[in-house]
């Protein structure tokens, strides 16, 4: 079959997430690099926070597409984001996507891309594709071993035992229509499971997981055989840490520089979870009783009129009595930029994907502390545990976290002999992610390749044969 000489146009649609807009624009930065056009689509208000970061070099073949979402009255514009989104709006903003088909439709023949990249929320959105004639895969920017265990777990296959008993989710972390905390989070709306597993079937031939075989291999290899599709690993698309850039990096930095090496913890749990007073209280008192250094970055709710101050939101007397020992930072911190530098010696982590990516990129073990009503979480501080390169804190039978279990995980991976083979592991995992660099994007865009290829298009890049 002839194939036109043309160079090929992919529209990439991430979930309205930080975490999965930076996945995606990880993955377009890689294949830009195999002469790919990138059309990126997300509202304004998330397009707005990332064009600074893209570089000269990047902004030749990533052009950005807005997103217009119908205004809802309880959903301004401004809220078109889960940054700073209050949880009970989640919903809406779900709701919100999904009444955007017709733009997005227009988006689709407007710009008319060889191929759709989409996200695991979007499952309309390769409907839409194929009604007109567009290929469509879904980029799934989380572990493989989720969807593995909840495709099992729904499929109810009789007769075969579950293939890794290792996974399991505590009752703690099991959502209820009454669960809720301080911040008011509640479970999502259980109307979205069908959908999510749409999402998966409607992906042409391949899905592609933010992954690599060394970590998840044999879940990769299952979810292959549930789905009937290949499951492509892209690597861990960890942001390098040179783009990063804080206003407090420095100070922070300096900091860190005067701290013996691996005799520091950093705890941060993400851009979008806030604790609650008693989980703040716990890991504040965790920290100061296992002597270590750390930093804590800590975050609050986005417009709570009744934030409190830092100090107030402590213990009285905390920030005296801890002193030089730790280092507090409000809002955000270059993460990537602290994790690479030698004085870290562990990641205290909500175990959200992408910061296990980064930790293990850097090779840094993980004190895994998954948060309530978060069911990925809990799995990946199983999976973390299981392949060896982090422990678990086990909370409480009513799901409290305990200092004394804090304490005793922190110590164990950070400064105890027990602790050097989880160390080891995570050093032997970032030589891997070394060795193989960009091997994984190289096997993705053969696959996008292949199936291109059916439709008489080819991907004009030295490095990819059909």
């Amino acid at each position: 079959m002839d194939t036109k000489q043309k160079r090929i146009r992919v529209l990439m649609f991430p979930w309205l997430a930080h975490s999965h807009i930076s996945s995606f624009l990880e993955l377009a930065k890689k294949l830009m690099n195999h002469n790919l056009y990138v059309y990126f689509c997300s509202t304004a208000t998330n397009l707005d926070s990332i064009k600074p970061k893209i570089s000269p070099h990047h902004s030749l073949s990533i052009q950005f597409i807005e997103l217009k979402l119908p205004l809802l009255p309880e959903l301004p514009s401004y809220y078109h984001t889960t940054k700073g989104l209050p949880t009970h709006l989640l919903n809406a903003l779900f709701k919100a996507v999904e009444m955007s088909g017709d733009g997005f439709a227009t988006i689709l023949k407007t710009h008319n891309p060889d191929l759709l990249i989409y996200d695991l929320h979007q499952p309309w959105a390769p409907t839409l594709a194929s009604s007109l004639n567009i290929p469509a895969i879904l980029f799934y920017t989380a572990s493989a071993a989720g969807p593995f265990f909840a495709f099992h777990a729904w499929k109810k296959l009789k007769g075969e035992e579950f293939p890794s008993p290792e996974f399991y989710i505590n009752d703690c972390f099991m959502p209820t229509k009454s669960s809720r905390n301080e911040f008011g989070r509640t479970p999502p709306d259980s109307s979205n499971t069908e959908k999510t597993f749409q999402a998966f079937r409607h992906s042409l031939d391949i899905i592609l997981v933010k992954s690599f075989s060394e970590l998840e291999g044999k879940y990769m290899d299952y979810l292959s055989i549930l789905l009937n599709k290949k499951v492509v690993p892209t690597g861990p698309l960890v942001r390098d840490a040179i783009e990063e850039h804080h206003e407090n990096e420095k100070e922070i930095l300096e900091w860190l520089t005067k701290k013996r090496k691996a005799s520091t913890v950093l705890v941060s749990f993400g851009s979008e979870y806030y604790l609650s007073n008693k989980e703040r209280e716990a890991i504040a008192e965790g920290l100061e009783l296992s002597e270590v250094n750390f930093i804590w970055v800590l975050r609050f709710p986005v417009g709570d009129k009744d934030k409190p101050k830092l100090e107030e939101a402590l213990p009285e007397g905390y920030l005296e009595r801890i002193g030089e020992r730790g280092l507090m930072v409000e809002g955000w911190a270059p993460q990537a930029k602290i994790l690479q530098h030698s004085s870290i010696g562990g990641f205290v982590s909500h175990c959200g994907w992408s910061s296990v990516m980064e930790s293990l990129k850097f090779g840094v073990p993980i004190i895994a502390m998954p948060m309530l009503m978060h069911i990925d979480q809990p799995l990946n501080a199983r999976l973390v545990q299981d392949v060896g390169v982090g422990v678990e804190v086990k909370r409480g039978k009513d799901g409290s976290l305990e200092r004394e279990e804090i304490v005793k995980v922190i110590k164990q991976v950070v400064g105890e002999k027990d602790g050097e083979n989880i160390r080891n592991k995570a050093r032997e995992m970032s030589n891997h992610i070394k060795i193989k660099r960009d091997e994984e994007v190289d096997e993705v865009v053969q696959e996008i390749n292949k199936i291109l290829h059916k439709g008489g298009l080819k991907i004009h890049d030295k490095k990819v044969n059909v």
